[in-house]
């Protein structure tokens, strides 16, 4: 069958989507524990292998898989966890339903690939219990506790002490013990829940995220000498830190991003901003001047 030229450029940008997909489901399930999960990996694996053998009989050529997306496809799902890598490698195949369609007119087998690509999305919505996800609401809440806390003290402690260290040092202080505290609490609360994850687990998670959320916004008090400017690069990393992890639920989750990083970003920031009008109305009213 003679095709377009576009559409044979189109086709053959499939073929090595197909064929570098094939290696990336393949090598992630050699890694996987649960045979459970493993078979469904592998059987994706081969789904993607026939259809890049489809696509094959319109190109009549073989087509090396894509090296770079390959790498970078695995490591994400190795770093940030398999459900978000895997989730996310899909999302690519949505965008393409338009044209899939177009192809119907002369492919039929356009139409079983694309249903193929849709069936791997519904096993991938219940493919794994991994723990980070497990765990997401002990991460929300340690998250998000730092995030109000630590950006309203740090608001605060700016303008009433106006020192970058002696805030780098009050935050801290604050920030590890409220950490404890949170981690503490997540864990008396876990012992007296009905629920799967493990209470020293959740604790930990909890906690942890507490401390690094706490580290990463104390930073900028540790390398610049102006508090003010502390405060703009901690609020504007407070920022980047909701939205990458917003970004990771909504994929992982598949949770809307917009609403909910608007959420956390705006309770943080207008936590910081009444914190930074009390932290004057005490300075002036106790007459403090650091």
């Amino acid at each position: 069958m003679e095709l377009p030229a576009e559409w044979q450029k189109r086709i053959a940008e499939y073929q090595r989507n197909e064929i570098t997909e094939h290696h990336i489901y393949q090598r992630l399930g050699e890694t996987i524990i649960s045979p459970e999960n493993r078979k469904i990996l592998q059987d994706i694996a081969a789904d993607e292998l026939h259809h890049y053998q489809v696509w094959k009989k319109y190109t009549g050529r073989d087509i090396e898989p894509s090296v770079l997306r390959f790498w970078r496809h695995y490591w994400v799902s190795k770093i940030f966890g398999l459900t978000f890598g895997v989730k996310l490698m899909e999302r690519g195949e949505e965008k393409a339903e338009k044209t899939y369609r177009q192809l119907e007119e002369r492919i039929p087998e356009a139409e079983t690939i694309w249903r193929d690509e849709q069936a791997h999305e519904l096993k991938l919505i219940n493919l794994l219990d991994e723990e980070r996800l497990r765990y997401a609401g002990s991460i929300v809440l340690g998250l998000n506790d730092a995030l109000v806390e630590l950006t309203g003290g740090l608001a605060g402690l700016t303008l009433a002490l106006r020192n970058t260290r002696l805030v780098a040092l009050s935050g801290l202080i604050v920030g590890i013990a409220a950490a404890l505290s949170m981690g503490a609490s997540a864990y008396l609360s876990g012992r007296t829940d009905d629920r799967k994850a493990q209470p020293l687990k959740s604790a930990l998670y909890t906690g942890i995220t507490y401390v690094v959320t706490v580290v990463l916004l104390i930073i900028p008090y540790l390398i610049l000498s102006s508090p003010y400017a502390c405060l703009a690069w901690t609020l504007i990393m407070a920022v980047i830190i909701i939205a990458g992890f917003n970004y990771y639920l909504s994929v992982a989750k598949d949770i809307p991003f917009r609403k909910l990083f608007l959420e956390m970003a705006g309770i943080s920031l207008g936590v910081a901003g009444i914190s930074f009008a009390v932290g004057y109305l005490l300075r002036m009213t106790l007459g403090v001047d650091i």
